[in-house]
């Protein structure tokens, strides 16, 4: 695996061989262990390791980039070249700022503040032990556990137990240097009967966050209690949205959520920032700071991550910024009318066409939360969704969106789950159900399949749209 004083001699020795204005290298190594499991056995363990830089060159406005996974002077010097070589040929880009340097990275010009600084967090805070020492036979003794629970319901189990660790690291010509360590478990449990199925999924930088037993139990009652489903009409219903479900439909509107999206009009945002959009209680920040996040603290130009308020009180406040964005927005028709305009930290490595997006999406506690069996009490009529999936984008100006409920989906009467149901195809606009939730749990960090994780709660809401019944 990379150290940091690694890296650093490894860049120390691509700056020698570099004769560019500029010169960057961003440093990826990781470690990542599966177990994966189908007909209540293991049958696949895997074990992967690898390290690579990334380099970019900058001659005048005209950048490219270049990679090695091999680390001695003759493989960085053909990187190097690589990345020299292609940027000469580039068209110079205007819009193309000098890197960074590490004022500017911590968003300070000198030792004036430019935005709101909370500082980076420790980088080892979110690198935990007992998650890199995991090993084969302890991932066994998990999945053991969890095809017990299923042969002792009959039911047949398939998923997959994982832990890694990674290293990501940028230095620059400018005297940037910014290093971030973590590591993930994660588990994801599938159980099926004849005609029905369960699901759940987590994940952690904190191996001990994790509970197999309760995440398989769980899985497993879904299976059960979902047996023999039955068919209802399709029309608009109350749903109780579990946080799964949540995180896998809203994550189609935060790439809106950007200074790029915004200058090339295709967001949803476009002349909608400031009005009232959603609901009252929908509040939205982008935290990579919250302790049920993960991820780097710096970007792919290095920039220090902000908190950033996207969403208050169903207002849109703020999108993201790439330092280049920031600029170009503020040059721009928009300027004014989109919040503060600064760089934000989310941006990509350079060169890209994507530009910045938030990645770190906490909900905000509501100010009654309920949980998911209060919310089954309150409801008169309505459907319990555990997941969606196969979810696809209809009309990105309304965002509206199709899909398919799956593993868990129940019919709610009088307060009380019924019974199973076959699933549901939907439509339905991204605004129009945030401006219909009734209830919301206290968020939790959730994992699904179509989306990034975030922190999300469930939520019951009003007249989601279900379009027709499928045949399993």
């Amino acid at each position: 695996m990379l150290t940091r004083e690694r890296a650093a001699d490894i860049f120390d020795r691509v700056r020698r061989f570099s004769s560019a204005d500029e010169v960057e290298a961003i440093f990826t190594g990781s470690r990542f262990a599966l177990t994966r499991f189908a007909n209540n056995t293991i049958h696949q363990n895997v074990e992967e390791e690898n390290s690579v830089v990334s380099i970019r060159t900058n001659f005048a406005g005209r950048t490219a980039r270049a990679t090695s996974n091999q680390f001695d002077d003759e493989s960085l010097r053909r990187a190097v070249a690589a990345s020299e070589n292609l940027a000469r040929v580039q068209a110079a880009d205007p819009d193309l700022l000098p890197m960074p340097d590490s004022l500017e990275a911590l968003g300070r010009t000198g030792e004036t503040p430019v935005a709101p600084s909370a500082g980076f967090f420790a980088p080892s805070s979110r690198f935990f032990e007992q998650t890199a020492a995991i090993t084969p036979a302890d991932r066994a003794e998990v999945v053991k556990g969890i095809v017990a629970l299923a042969g002792k319901h009959e039911l047949t189990t398939a998923g997959i137990y994982s832990n890694s660790e990674f290293e990501e690291g940028i230095f620059n010509s400018r005297g940037l240097a910014n290093w971030h360590r973590q590591t993930l478990a994660e588990i994801s449990i599938t159980m099926l009967a004849e005609d029905s199925s369960g699901w759940q999924k987590a994940n952690s930088p904190d191996v001990s966050n994790l509970d197999p037993a309760r995440l398989a139990e769980t899985a497993a009652r879904k299976a059960v209690e979902s047996a023999h489903p039955r068919e209802i009409a399709p029309g608009k219903y109350t749903v109780i949205l579990e946080p799964a479900a949540v995180l896998d439909i809203v994550g189609f509107m935060f790439w809106d959520y950007s200074g790029v999206a915004i200058l090339d009009q295709r967001s949803f945002l476009n002349d909608r920032i400031g009005p009232k959009l959603f609901g009252e209680n929908i509040n939205v920040c982008d935290d990579v700071a919250h302790p049920l996040q993960a991820g780097s603290p710096f970007d792919g130009e290095g920039m220090r991550r902000q908190r950033v308020h996207l969403l208050e009180n169903g207002v849109v406040k703020r999108v993201v910024y790439a330092r280049a964005t920031a600029q170009k927005m503020k040059k721009s028709e928009y300027a004014g009318k989109v919040g503060p305009i600064e760089p934000t930290g989310h941006g990509f490595p350079l060169p890209n066409e994507v530009g910045e997006m938030p990645m770190n999406i906490v909900f905000g506690v509501p100010e009654n939360p309920r949980s998911i069996e209060n919310m089954i009490a309150s409801t008169e009529r309505g459907v319990l969704v555990t997941r969606l999936w196969y979810i696809r984008e209809v009309d990105p100006y309304e965002k509206i969106v199709t899909g398919m409920t799956r593993d868990g989906t129940f019919l709610v009467e009088n307060g009380k789950l019924q019974h199973g149901l076959r699933n549901f195809r939907f439509n339905q606009s991204l605004i129009s159900m945030l401006s219909n939730v009734e209830a919301m749990s206290v968020p939790v960090r959730a994992s699904g399949e179509e989306s990034f994780d975030m922190v999300v709660p469930a939520m019951k809401v009003r007249e989601f749209n279900f379009t027709e019944g499928t045949k399993f």
